[in-house]
């Protein structure tokens, strides 16, 4: 019983409560990206960028974490944690690119597709430790996400309104 309870509690690198705080903070960043998606009712909202980041996060400590276990120390064994965000970063591009479709002439999905993928890699840069690379990365987004769309919005009104005198 010892040994369980010694395993589920396993000596870490990182201690549990900073773990606990990327974990968190990754789900906090991933929300800000999500809540626009979520606000105009995109498929991919708030959940899923949460998850995202969150899974991200949790690779990147995973990472973290195996470079400095004690049956990978041996020297034909090889850790490589560049790897991990080679994965995440093309299972995020996977499933962002799940989300764009090419319907009526039109491209779709596209900017959720991108978000989903920045928010992979906040969490990864989270999971890692940079928390200002994420922060700046997520407050970029939120002004992308909510400040240009006001500017992108306003040119699609007048291109409407352009069009419809020219009677097209």
């Amino acid at each position: 019983m010892e040994e369980i309870a010694a395993d589920l509690v396993a000596k870490t690198e990182l201690p549990y409560p900073v773990m606990l705080a990327r974990m968190i903070g990754a789900v906090l960043l991933g929300a800000v990206i999500g809540a626009e998606r979520e606000y105009r009712d995109h498929p991919a909202g708030l959940r899923t960028h949460i998850l995202v980041s969150l899974s991200a996060c949790v690779f990147a400590l995973l990472s973290i974490e195996s470079v400095h276990m004690a049956g990978f120390s041996d020297e034909q064994v090889r850790i490589d944690p560049l790897r991990v965000i080679e994965a995440v970063t093309s299972g995020v591009a996977f499933l962002a690119a799940g989300m764009i479709v090419f319907s009526r002439g039109k491209v779709k999905g596209l900017t959720t597709g991108a978000g989903m993928w920045l928010a992979g890699a906040v969490g990864l840069a989270v999971g890692l430790g940079y928390w200002f690379v994420a922060a700046v990365a997520t407050a970029a987004c939120f002004v992308v996400l909510f400040i240009l769309a006001k500017v992108d919005i306003g040119s699609d009104e007048a291109r409407k309104t352009a069009s419809d005198e020219d009677g097209n």
